[in-house]
């Protein structure tokens, strides 16, 4: 490969021994591949690239040679958080994954291959982005959807086998608390332990959240009135923090078959998070310190639905992490603000809808939630 970035040969190397000659080749070859090609440090730097690279990314040669490479294919990520992609690269190893990689502009199977050197040692790496087809890049949704559906079955296991013995103890806690001398050590220690318990209690609730069935009664649900009682409630806070909401709501009804108060926790969930991000990213006032959410009937794979998209201009959420936000307890957050159970719980209240609820993000430009419940049967 050419690090320095120089493919121009001069005639006195092609003169001088078949070793420059295959150098040559080499590198035409390497210019010639049709898909985005990256070698990188195990650190995870830049230091080679073909003219497909600078093509998909937009970008001169002199702006991604030396960078990170989650900076160029993901778009950078947070100081607090770490990119999976960089962190796999230190471990030497192969794969392929199918993944979203907006520096590039698309949706591609990343193939990663340490490059082993006569002496057996890996100092470098390739990545090849190969274009996803529409039907490969549907199969990668319906697979993560899958995988998400699977952890909320786990999750949910996981909180029946808890919530039994977790209850036990805050009883036990609570009858030895009620036979204690008050303000002594004891009833304080016994204190703390009905208090955490019932945090406890609290969490293993919102994991069964995440994956049970409607409990309550279903009726026909008008999706706009959702979005409205839910603006209606957080407007004041909303203009205090100077945010701005435009809604773009269909003038017919968008009827689905759901629960109007789970519907609207899901509502409520995306409009905090797009409200944080907003704050994080404008703290005054900006003209783009503002939220969008649209509403209306879509033909999706040949099925009538309601379309709901909340999109705010705030931080964005780094791309190596995209695939993780709905996972229980996961949260892109700094440690202390966010339990990361709001998305958790919302993809499971949209999943028992017959739907399904998924993000398109760009850091530091845009964030997209994206609700898609099958339309009521007319």
């Amino acid at each position: 490969m050419n690090p320095e970035g120089n493919d121009r040969v001069t005639g006195d190397a092609l003169q001088g021994n078949g070793h420059s000659v295959h150098a040559v080749a080499g590198i035409e070859l390497f210019h010639s591949i049709q898909d985005p090609v990256l070698i990188v440090t195990p650190q995870g730097t830049i230091i080679d690239i073909n003219r497909a690279t600078l093509q998909a990314a937009g970008k001169k040669r002199e702006e991604i040679i030396g960078k990170g490479i989650c900076e160029i294919i993901h778009g950078g990520r947070w100081p607090h958080i770490k990119c999976p992609l960089e962190e796999f690269l230190l471990t030497c190893k192969g794969k392929s994954e199918d993944t979203k990689l907006p520096g590039l502009r698309g949706e591609y199977r990343l193939t990663i291959t340490p490059l082993v050197d006569p002496h057996g040692n890996i100092r470098s790496i390739m990545l090849q982005a190969t274009n996803l087809t529409r039907e490969e890049s549907s199969k990668f949704e319906s697979m993560r959807t899958a995988q998400l559906a699977a952890i909320g079955e786990l999750a949910a296991g996981v909180a029946h086998e808890v919530n039994n013995p977790i209850n036990g103890i805050i009883n036990f806690a609570q009858l030895l608390l009620d036979d204690a001398e008050k303000e002594t050590q004891q009833a304080e220690l016994l204190q703390r332990i009905v208090l955490e318990g019932e945090r406890i209690a609290a969490i293993i609730d919102s994991l069964l959240s995440f994956a049970r069935e409607n409990e309550n009664e279903l009726s026909e649900v008008d999706f706009r009135q959702v979005i409205e009682a839910c603006l209606s409630l957080v407007d004041h806070q909303l203009q205090k923090e100077g945010i701005s909401v435009e809604k773009d709501l269909a003038e017919i009804p968008c009827l689905v078959i759901g629960n109007f108060m789970q519907l609207q926790q899901v509502i409520f969930n995306t409009i905090h998070n797009s409200r944080y991000a907003l704050n994080e990213r404008y703290k005054g006032q900006s003209a783009d310190k503002k939220m969008i959410i649209r509403c209306r009937p879509i033909l999706s794979d040949g099925v009538r639905k309601i379309g709901v998209v909340v999109r705010d201009f705030g931080t964005g959420i780094p791309q190596g992490i995209l695939d993780k936000v709905f996972d229980p307890f996961f949260t892109s957050k700094p440690k202390g603000k966010g339990t990361g159970l709001g998305l958790s719980i919302s993809f499971g209240i949209v999943q028992n809808h017959g739907g399904s609820l998924s993000v398109d993000s760009v850091l530091n430009n845009y964030t997209d939630m994206i609700i898609e419940i099958p339309e009521a049967p007319r």
